[in-house]
């Protein structure tokens, strides 16, 4: 049969009209769908999630926190622990710049330093800490992290905005800090930090231990050790291979009750009874040599791990009620000079301005090397003045003694008059 050419014409134009349409449907799905680039070594080592978990979410009044998970074989593992509380954290530049020969004299500041902070590291870094350690005030926060390989992991304290003023004693002295410097960058900013957080906890073991025991198969484990002291809240907890290859954040709660309250200026919980109980024998004694107490009751508060500038600041407005009644009862038996009240008065009042501008200058070692001196060569003193040889020459003051003697039996066998 002969075919006729129209017809075959005519179906091959039929058939390209219908098959090109569905051809180029298939050519743009194809083209819409996303290309898979290889995975480069780099984002499979970020890739490389490390597991965390904790035995428990909460604790009251302190305690232990297991912390375990898994990280990739034969990589050191660390562990941020830190707290939502903040707390003011400050240091003052001094020393002499080995360049220049001269003091700088910058005041370093933030309100943003976490309350507690842990950086928990390998066992292996046991050694280097305890070395550490044994420099005594001169460890460095810096020099552990790069002999323990943690610079990188070093993370929470640094993100705490620090300002820093050109300062001076005299600045201080009216009542300034001095003039604010422009912001520092992320580096001087982290640098910075590591000196405040020395600071701020002091003593080495209070921050840093090495107690991450790691497996070879990449499991870990370590115990996250909340004192009884420390601040209630969330708590953060993340583990860390390096800079980028860590954990997800994890949280648990510390919880407190009473008689055990936050004192949030000083960035640690403490148990009422035990100053309550310690200052009423302190006032006890302190209005009976003429005073509030608050020379005696200082240093003993800051023995119970309270920052100096936080137990100076609270001691003296309470002193206030030690003396007001003292002032009441010594005014009653007629013990007290007005002319001389009125002009210890006035320079006290100096003095309380100067005084709390400098104390944020002064270092926790200062402040207990200043005070603890004060307090012996007043002691020294005033044992001096009790011996007979002090007696025997200072006829007029065994005088003056004797008088108030008679004037207190006497106001004595007046009230018990009275009350007769």
């Amino acid at each position: 049969m002969r075919k006729n050419p129209f017809l075959i014409m005519l179906a091959s134009m039929l058939f390209l009209l219908i098959i090109n349409p569905c051809l180029s449907m298939a050519q743009s799905q194809k083209e819409a769908q996303p290309s898979q680039p290889q995975e480069t070594k780099e984002e499979a080592t970020v890739k490389s999630e490390v597991t965390i978990q904790l035995d428990k979410k909460q604790l009251k009044n302190g305690g232990t926190v297991i912390v375990t998970g898994k990280a990739p074989e034969g990589k050191p593992v660390y562990i941020e622990v830190w707290t939502e509380e903040k707390v003011r954290a400050a240091r003052l530049d001094a020393e002499v710049d080995k360049e220049t020969g001269k003091r700088p004299y910058i005041f370093y500041m933030t309100d943003d330093m976490p309350a507690f902070y842990n950086l928990l590291m390998p066992k292996e870094f046991s050694d280097t800490l305890e070395a550490e350690k044994k420099l005594g005030r001169k460890w460095s926060v810096s020099a552990l992290l790069r002999n323990t390989g943690a610079t990188a992991v070093f993370d929470a304290p640094a993100q705490a905005k620090i300002d820093r003023y050109q300062t001076s004693i005299l600045a201080n002295i009216i009542g300034s800090r001095g003039e604010l410097l422009s912001p520092m960058d992320k580096s001087e900013n982290k640098r910075r930090a590591m000196q405040l957080v020395k600071a701020k906890f002091r003593d080495l073991p209070v921050v840093f231990k090495a107690n991450v025991e790691i497996n070879p198969d990449g499991t870990f484990k370590a115990p996250i050790q909340l004192p009884g002291n420390a601040p209630p809240g969330k708590y953060y907890v993340v583990a860390k291979v390096d800079k980028d290859t860590k954990s997800e954040t994890v949280v648990f709660e510390n919880s407190i009750s009473f008689p055990s309250v936050y004192l949030d200026n000083a960035g640690r919980t403490v148990n009422l009874f035990v100053p309550f109980l310690l200052t009423v024998a302190v006032t006890t004694f302190g209005v009976l040599m003429g005073a509030g107490g608050g020379f005696i009751l200082n240093p003993l508060l800051v023995m119970l791990g309270l920052p100096h500038t936080v137990v100076a600041g609270t001691v003296m407005p309470t002193v206030l009620f030690s003396q007001g009644s003292g002032i009441y009862n010594y005014s009653r038996i007629k013990f007290i000079s007005v002319k001389l009240g009125v002009t210890l008065g006035l320079a006290m009042l100096a003095g309380g301005f100067i005084g709390p501008k400098l104390t944020e200058l002064i270092t926790l070692d200062q402040y207990k090397f200043l005070f603890g001196w004060i307090l012996i060569i007043l002691a020294a003193l005033m044992l001096w003045q009790t011996t007979p040889k002090y007696l025997e020459r200072n006829k007029k003051e065994q005088a003056i003694l004797k008088e108030y003697q008679r004037r207190a039996q006497e106001a004595v066998k007046k009230k018990q008059e009275g009350g007769k």
